[in-house]
């Protein structure tokens, strides 16, 4: 009979998965001022809230970086054991986090422009990170026109 953890689908309850490039981005984020192993990188995007990812696959992923040039690896032999893959960002891997986090910032203040104001509780100011509400027009008191034929 198979018992409940059979039935369970690898990760599930682990808690949500970045996709393709938000994957790449958070690991050249965490590389950013840090060289580290693939283990630790799978340790802090648990940590992170991420859940635990297969080691296999996250170790394809980070080949495939490598690849394309977005980070760099060694061998580290200086602890005893056996050696680690250590994973440091380049210099295109930089350049990647930054166009990557320039586009959500631009993605983030334009959705800030458009839902913001609604969530924003009335009377409240943006704080200066966020996008400023649109401004409405200073409403004038309505006056009647006058109509043809009436006097001044």
């Amino acid at each position: 009979m198979a018992t409940d953890s059979e039935h369970k689908r690898p990760g599930a309850g682990d808690g949500p998965r970045l996709p393709g490039e938000m994957l790449t981005a958070h690991l050249l984020a965490m590389l950013k001022d840090w060289s580290g192993y693939g283990y630790e990188l799978a340790q802090r995007l648990e940590e992170a809230g991420f859940g635990r990812y297969n080691t296999g696959s996250l170790y394809r992923m980070l080949r495939q970086m490598e690849s394309l040039g977005l980070i760099s690896s060694l061998w580290d032999t200086s602890a005893g054991g056996p050696a680690r893959r250590m994973y440091s960002l380049t210099v295109a891997g930089k350049l990647f986090l930054d166009n990557w986090m320039s586009l959500l910032d631009f993605h983030r203040r334009t959705l800030d422009a458009f839902i913001g104001p609604a969530d924003r509780p009335p009377g409240r100011t943006p704080r200066g990170d966020e996008a400023p509400a649109r401004p409405t027009a200073a409403r004038r008191p309505r006056t009647s026109k006058p109509k043809p034929g009436d006097k001044p």
